[in-house]
């Protein structure tokens, strides 16, 4: 990418997967009015399609799967690309990759196969169900799609960018894909093999691809969508941005940017979120969100220093739907105006959360950890990235060890280095300590281990360490813990009340979960100098259950080992905020949406309620000159000591920016 290069903040990403049986494809296209309906939006970058899931072509071409609805010397995406260039508007291409189902009619042994020999793809057991057929890209399609990039990239050179779409890694029983395992080595019988083996196949084409884009076109952005955000550490260097695809109302959810974002921002490459203007998912034609809904969205991004790219299907004949483009140049007419307190900044975060390499997709509770962690630390407003055990630890006060996580030898003696240098840890669940709660695995945890508990349900009694605005009760805790108690040195802040019994079928009491009996002498919170170990998984807990007192648990230890955060916050915990730095600026984003369960499986935003008299105390190094609202400069009276600058936002409404410089 082009040093000057700067990845444009307002996108929209154009899907048009058309069937064949559509006839008149591109028949009411009209190039000028297209880009003009786009620049009307505030849109300044558009993708738009060569190939789709279809395996369908849009351009002129004598290759047999341009569609054949398209009107002979109907250019669409040529026209496409010229008349946005017009405008100022860039036009990255997309190209489908596994969902082909041109190549999958006309080539069925490219297909990716389980193990018992039926295809990937379509609903099991009912071929019948529209739905896409997978490739393998082990077989011969993997050069087929090489073709077609190819004619791309020459007949549409220089291309603006690339985005390859359906990239996960595919495993396969085909004769392609066993007889590249055995040729690696690997047993095509063992499951962990079939993965290995098409995650190797799957950096394999991304690093061919990568290069032949960058051949034909240096300055191209790359992009291969659907890989797990897991992998960047290991795939950053065939990605030129990282994009979060994420529509909340189409099965992702409120959770799912955030959640992502904090990792994919700690790459040095640009990072953009993706939703869509649909009021469910993709292809859902008549389908417009609330405006509420998408202004929350890229406010969102904008908060967390991403682009914004809004996901939007062009009719087949060719015609954009105005309301979507008045809907969407409202969102981004807000964007614009805000673009410069925008540019360069980077977040500022004390708190560094632990992640895991790559978690399984299917690990519920890996799963349910990493979203209970992200929720409640932004109910919190703590300021924080997700980290990997080899990253750079030094920017950050406090590490986040949430539930589960695993400690070698390696990463115990990082953990030792980061106390050293004055850093602070919260561990939780076996974070530390064996799987089985048996053993230490960490002495500076300053707990001794008794084994899991056989109480499935216990309670919590706070001591008055970490007792503000704890109701004086024993709470419970609906999720299994580690019975633990204080080495020396070490003291218990919170203790383990046990049931009268295990609830099981010839001994019961009432409807639920057995009444409190007695104090044990275990402990639930234990603090040794710089580390407080919850020997709960309370993250994973909070997820689940949504216990406030959960959250206060963590708030009150968090309090203990990080006195003066990066930001204060007096607001309801349904609000989210997010402190940003650009040189000789800090930019405080306070987001206050309300996202509500619409339907059975959809939660929806459709009303901006405001609230007003938002405290803020956030820590900067200098004394500030100014402070404002932005984008209108509205000045803010703050005053600052012990470096720290605190005012009151008589009103957020949404979102709101408060600048500091």
């Amino acid at each position: 990418m082009a040093k000057h290069f700067s990845l444009p903040w307002r996108q929209v990403h154009l899907d048009f997967h058309t069937g064949p049986a559509i006839p008149d494809v591109g028949r009411d296209f009209d190039p000028r009015a297209f880009a003009r309906t786009m620049k009307r939006a505030s849109v300044a970058s558009v993708t738009v399609f060569a190939k789709c899931h279809h395996g369908r072509l849009y351009y002129n071409t004598r290759r047999p799967e341009r569609h054949p609805g398209l009107r002979p010397g109907l250019d669409l995406l040529g026209q496409q690309i010229q008349a946005l260039h017009r405008e100022g508007i860039r036009a990255p291409i997309y190209i489908s990759v596994q969902c082909d189902e041109y190549a999958a009619d006309t080539h069925p042994e490219w297909l990716a196969r389980k193990p018992d020999g039926s295809i990937v793809g379509r609903t099991p057991g009912n071929w019948f169900t529209p739905g896409w057929q997978i490739l393998d890209m082990s077989s011969p399609y993997q050069d087929y799609a090489a073709e077609q990039t190819a004619e791309v990239l020459r007949l549409f050179k220089p291309v603006d960018g690339i985005f390859f779409d359906m990239c996960w890694d595919q495993p396969s029983c085909s004769r392609h894909a066993i007889a590249g395992m055995q040729r690696a080595g690997l047993n095509p019988e063992n499951p962990d093999h079939r993965d290995r083996y098409a995650h190797q196949v799957s950096l394999a084409y991304m690093q061919r691809f990568f290069r032949q884009v960058k051949a034909a076109a240096p300055h191209a952005t790359i992009y291969f969508n659907s890989r797990g955000h897991a992998n960047l550490a290991e795939e950053i260097r065939w990605q030129e941005q990282v994009e979060i695809e994420s529509l909340p109302t189409g099965g992702w959810g409120y959770l799912f940017f955030p959640r992502h974002v904090r990792f994919a921002r700690t790459f040095p490459k640009p990072y953009l979120g993706m939703t869509a203007r649909f009021h469910k998912s993709w292809a859902d034609f008549g389908g417009l969100k609330p405006y509420a809904a998408l202004e929350y969205e890229t406010s969102q991004m904008m908060a967390h220093g991403a682009r914004c790219s809004i996901g939007d299907q062009l009719h087949p004949r060719g015609r954009l739907d105005n309301a979507a483009y008045e809907l969407i140049g409202r969102a981004y007419a807000r964007v614009a105006e805000r673009e410069p307190w925008l540019h360069g900044a980077r977040p500022v975060c004390d708190t560094a959360v632990l992640q895991m390499p790559a978690p399984q997709p299917k690990d519920a509770a890996a799963k349910d950890t990493l979203e209970g962690v992200t929720r409640m630390l932004t109910q919190l407003a703590c300021q924080f990235n997700f980290v990997l055990p080899q990253a750079d630890w030094r920017p950050y006060r406090l590490l986040v060890m949430p539930d589960s996580v695993a400690v070698d030898a390696s990463l115990a003696k990082r953990l030792r280095a980061f106390l050293a240098r004055g850093g602070k840890v919260l561990a939780t669940g076996t974070s530390g300590l064996a799987a089985d709660g048996t053993r230490v695995l960490l002495p500076e945890l300053g707990v001794a281990a008794r084994g899991i508990s056989p109480y499935a349900t216990t309670y919590i009694r706070f001591g008055k360490e970490i007792a503000d605005c704890v109701p004086p009760a024993d709470h419970v805790m609906y999720e299994r813990g580690v019975r633990v108690v204080p080495a020396r040195g070490a003291k218990a802040l919170a203790r383990v009340v046990e049931p009268y019994f295990e609830r099981a079928w010839d001994h019961f009491c009432s409807h639920r979960h057995t009444p409190p009996d007695r104090l044990s002498t275990y402990a639930a919170a234990v603090q040794k100098d710089g580390l407080i170990c919850i020997p709960y998984p309370v993250f994973a807990a909070h997820a689940r259950h949504g216990n406030y007192p959960y959250r206060m648990l963590v708030r009150n230890c968090l309090r203990r080992l990080l006195p003066q955060p990066v930001l204060r916050l007096a607001a309801p915990t349904g609000a989210e905020a997010q402190v940003m730095r650009q040189p000789g600026r800090t930019i405080v984003h306070i987001l206050y949406y309300s996202p509500e369960r619409r339907a059975a499986d959809l939660d929806l935003v459709e009303d901006i309620i405001p609230i007003f008299e938002v405290g803020l105390s956030v820590a900067i190094p200098k004394p500030p000159r100014q402070a404002y609202l932005a984008p209108h400069r509205m000045p803010l009276p703050f005053t600052y000591a012990g470096g720290r600058a605190e005012a009151v936002i008589p009103r957020v409404c949404g979102h709101e920016m408060v600048v500091f410089e």
